[in-house]
């Protein structure tokens, strides 16, 4: 992985910040754009003492973020490591953040996932190894025997095979994961979980496949991808988790919401509620559902249409944001 320069390690009083997103719910008022990114630029940096740190957090996290927020935050975020070479080929990357796992469900994110590199899609999952207490998707790939990659060029070698690419996101953004880890200090989430989320580290256009989870994000989120998420980044899919994942739910699908250029499209619309359940792996655990994803890819099983429906559309768009890129 290319490196960015060192960070600036001069202490960075964080308390004007404090001050005004430290007044819970109805006193806190959000910080600009460009005071974000400073802010959390200093964090990334490690910059800010640990007392400072854990109070934006918390207010953060009381407070909610707003769009130029998570805008801000995100600039600094995507400027703290080295973009990825966007690969060659007919599709532009596929995104797919896999930071949740799953508990009740089957996590068949892997399915979408091979569904669209066996098409020849490059496909970059990235997110976290292991979740106590749910089954990861990095965890269903290495009984696959698809491993994590440590370097651009394995990423690029695993596009070249048609396979997809597991790249944690202490390799992807080793800064990233630090904040992320706060979370077993805390004991809650904080922005970085979001920004996450929604990260195209590419240095051209990509598809992300974005997921939440409380309807408040759906509404924070709608608003960034239509007024502040750079178009030259690439198109936007946003969807209610799947147990927090990206992928389809097999028995009930979400309404899929398609951003281009600032512009929302509805893509899918929800399934109506029914009592008649997908094929599914009989285990919830790595090795049945690696299994049971296999047979389903060499066409034993039955994939679920949600998936395949969510994976035709991925092909659709990811095929004309290349064209676009290079006509």
């Amino acid at each position: 992985m290319q490196t960015k320069p060192e960070p600036n390690t001069d202490p960075f009083p964080a308390a004007r910040f404090i001050k005004e997103i430290g007044r819970g719910v109805k006193g806190a008022r959000s910080m600009t754009r460009e005071d974000a990114g400073t802010l959390y630029g200093a964090m990334l940096d490690g910059r800010v003492s640990d007392l400072e740190l854990g109070a934006i957090l918390l207010a953060m996290r009381i407070k909610g973020e707003s769009v130029e927020e998570i805008g801000g935050f995100m600039d600094a975020a995507e400027s703290s490591f080295a973009p990825l070479p966007s690969p060659p080929g007919p599709y532009a990357p596929v995104l797919i953040p896999s930071y949740n796992g799953s508990r009740k469900l089957a996590n068949l994110t892997p399915l979408l996932a091979l569904l669209l590199a066996r098409e020849g899609v490059p496909v970059l999952i990235h997110g976290v190894q292991q979740d106590p207490g749910r089954v990861t998707t990095a965890e269903i790939l290495a009984e696959m025997g698809i491993g994590p990659v440590g370097s651009t060029a394995d990423m690029l070698d695993a596009f070249a095979s048609s396979k997809p690419c597991f790249m944690p996101i202490d390799v992807l953004a080793p800064r990233l994961a630090g904040q992320l880890a706060l979370r077993r200090i805390l004991g809650v989430r904080n922005s970085t979980h979001t920004l996450v989320k929604i990260l195209q580290p590419f240095d051209g256009p990509a598809l992300r496949l974005v997921s939440y989870t409380h309807p408040e994000y759906l509404a924070m989120l709608t608003e960034y991808f239509r007024t502040a998420a750079p178009a030259g980044r690439g198109d936007a899919f946003l969807m209610r988790g799947t147990e927090g994942e990206t992928v389809a739910n097999a028995n009930r699908a979400q309404q899929i919401d398609w951003f281009h250029a600032g512009e929302q499209t509805l893509l899918a619309e929800r399934d109506a509620p029914t009592d008649e359940l997908a094929p599914a792996p009989e285990g919830r655990d790595a090795p049945a559902t690696a299994d049971w994803i296999l047979r389903a890819l060499r066409g034993e099983q039955p994939v679920p249409p949600p998936i395949a429906a969510q994976a035709a559309h991925c092909l659709r768009i990811s095929r004309a944001l290349r064209e676009a890129a290079t006509s």
